[in-house]
Order: structure tokens, then C-alpha cells, then sequence
């Protein structure tokens, strides 16, 4: 598939929805500068070309009890692919992961976790992530504060 080239327009709308994935088509269209139609075609062509893959509702987790957000270090025992591919699957079904990394260095993967509390970050490791197989060690970083938290960014 071809990429889309985007125009300043199309990187406006795109950083707009960005902002507020929640505004009208006709605010949108106002904001970038555009009669309402010619907007909702912009923002139908990022869809189908998957620039827009999809919208979301930002929730505030401490709200609902999950207090605290953990990165967890991986290191695989082995490094097939059935191993890896199975690794990946069975951590995406698990609610309290996230996003899951494949990287570079030392470790193989960078998990990202939230978990209510300390027991709740326990309860994790010992009935869910431990009984993953194919695991060598993990390390883990309880996360003080975000300090900047965004989707993506528009170049």
C-alpha cells in the first residue's frame, strides 16, 4: 500500500482530532480552515488509508482503583519464533498489560502494567505473568508520575 502524502491540512486535522477526538465534523472544519464536506472527505481518506486507525476515551485509571502503572523487563529463555509468537499472544489477552515492546539490548520485551497497588502488582507476577512459559528473569519499575502521556504526534 502506497503511503499518503499529507498536506499541512491533513496534518492539522489529524493533530486537531489528536487533541479532541470528540469534536463535530463542523468544528474540525472551522478549526483547519474547511467547509465542513471537503473535512469529513479529508478525514474519511485518513481513515481508509489508516492514518486514523481508530478513537478512543481517555480514562483516568486511579479512578477506578488501578493505582499503579509498572514496566517489566522480559528476558526470553529462548528466541524462536513459536516462542516469541506465543509469548506475545498470551501476554496481549492478559487486561492488566497495556502495551507489549519487542526490543533491542539486554532485555526482550517491554511490558507496560496496571495493577491496583502493590498486591494487585504481586497478584500480576505470581498468577499470570509467572505462568507465561519460556521466561528466563524479569525486572520491573514502579512508574512515580507521567509526566507527558500522548497517542502519537503529527511530524
Amino acid at each position: 500500500m502506497a503511503q499518503l502524502k499529507l498536506d499541512r491540512t491533513d496534518r492539522a486535522i489529524v493533530a486537531a482530532l489528536l487533541a479532541d477526538g470528540r469534536m463535530s465534523n463542523a468544528q474540525l472544519a472551522e478549526k483547519v480552515g474547511l467547509s465542513p464536506s471537503p473535512c469529513w472527505q479529508r478525514v474519511r481518506k485518513l481513515e481508509e488509508a489508516g492514518i486514523i486507525s481508530g478513537y478512543t476515551a481517555v480514562v483516568d485509571s486511579s479512578r477506578l482503583g488501578i493505582t499503579e502503572t509498572v514496566f517489566v523487563e522480559v528476558m526470553m529463555e529462548r528466541h524462536d519464533d513459536d516462542v516469541l509468537d506465543a509469548f506475545g499472544r498470551r501476554l496481549a489477552a492478559l487486561p492488566e498489560v497495556l502495551e507489549i515492546y519487542l526490543t533491542t539490548g539486554e532485555y526482550d520485551y517491554l511490558i507496560k502494567v496496571a495493577v491496583a497497588g502493590t498486591a494487585g502488582y504481586e497478584e500480576f507476577l505470581r498468577h499470570k505473568l509467572y505462568k507465561v512459559p519460556g521466561i528466563r528473569h524479569t525486572r520491573s519499575s514502579f512508574a512515580l508520575r507521567c509526566l507527558k502521556r500522548v497517542q502519537s504526534f503529527v511530524p
